[in-house]
């Protein structure tokens, strides 16, 4: 899966350079969040004494803003077409990869046209999201956390307010506990994601049989039989399923407020202005964001694993019947 693009002189341009490129406008876009950051502050203090300021601060602010915002937007969407095609690049060395070694087996691969064609394609799309993600939160992280260390002297509550850095470690302790309890949540869900890929392979093959002879393939009952198959996994999948987002839409909302609980106090006793608070609550969400990248894509990652899983058992079938 990996050493045919990152192991491959055909494709090592395409790999490392293509690589590069992503980490440095990733670095890009979080030193303009950085900024977008700080004028949260400016402007937010500017609309809690706005008789100090006249409607010119006000348009500058948002000139300001503008300037910060549109420089984003080309970056984000270069950067999103270029994942896109070096995702698609890697796709093409695996497949070519594999099919050179299915070619040569002696014996038939089950599934192998589904491995080759879908499942690669699907562990590529979904690399290229994640792995995106994974880089910008890791920059995020080391862009914010300065950011929110510093503004944990702010804390008016006791128990935090003598802990340094204590919104760092509130964001990491309610990210890594919420990415636990997900775990035990949303534990079975790679296997019924396996099962499932399963039997919608036989149904799809029958399906296909039957294009070249009704008579034999594709007959109602065996697609019944099959189709119920389907819709028992299918089923189980949306139970599970529905337990789980009972439990992230749960702790998503709770986390929107938690900044502001922590904060809150400090506005009324006028330790924070409404810039500091609004500049918090940016830098907190940033960081519990990025702390949570797995947390937040946890129905991405179940898919992710079901297909390695199979694309291994794959690759291991490819190499020992190509040596029988």
């Amino acid at each position: 899966m990996f050493s045919s693009f990152f192991k491959s002189k055909k494709w090592a341009a395409w790999a490392y350079i293509g690589m590069f490129f992503l980490f440095v406008s990733l670095y890009a876009q979080t030193d303009i969040n950085v900024r977008f950051n700080e004028w949260y502050k400016s402007f937010y203090d500017m609309m809690q004494n706005v008789k100090e300021y006249k409607i010119d601060d006000f348009w500058a602010s948002i000139m300001a803003y503008c300037w910060l915002a549109f420089p984003y937007i080309f970056i984000v969407t270069i950067t999103n077409y270029f994942t896109r095609v070096w995702a698609f690049k890697w796709r093409e060395a695996m497949t070519f990869d594999y099919v050179e070694f299915w070619r040569n087996t002696k014996q038939e691969i089950e599934g192998s046209s589904q491995r080759i064609q879908e499942d690669i394609y699907r562990f590529a799309k979904i690399v290229e999201s994640l792995g995106l993600q994974v880089v910008r939160a890791i920059m995020k992280l080391i862009a914010f956390i300065p950011i929110l260390w510093g503004l944990s002297d702010k804390v008016e509550i006791s128990f935090l307010k003598d802990v340094p850095g204590s919104l760092v470690w509130v964001a990491l302790v309610v990210s890594v506990g919420g990415l636990i309890i997900s775990w035990f949540v949303g534990i079975m869900l790679p296997g019924l994601e396996y099962n499932i890929q399963k039997v919608e392979a036989a149904f799809r093959k029958e399906l296909v049989y039957g294009e070249d002879d009704k008579i034999n393939y594709a007959k109602q009952e065996t697609l019944v039989e099959l189709f119920t198959g389907l819709k028992f996994n299918y089923h189980r999948l949306f139970l599970h399923y529905g337990y789980f987002d009972l439990w992230l839409i749960f702790f998503s909302q709770l986390m929107i407020i938690v900044p502001l609980i922590i904060m809150g106090p400090g506005l009324f006793t006028g330790l924070i202005t409404l810039g500091i608070m609004m500049q918090v609550n940016n830098a907190f969400s940033q960081v519990r964001n990025s702390f949570s990248v797995f947390l937040n894509n946890w129905t991405t990652i179940t898919e992710l694993r079901s297909i390695h899983k199979r694309l291994k058992e794959f690759e291991q079938n490819i190499n020992y019947r190509h040596k029988i």
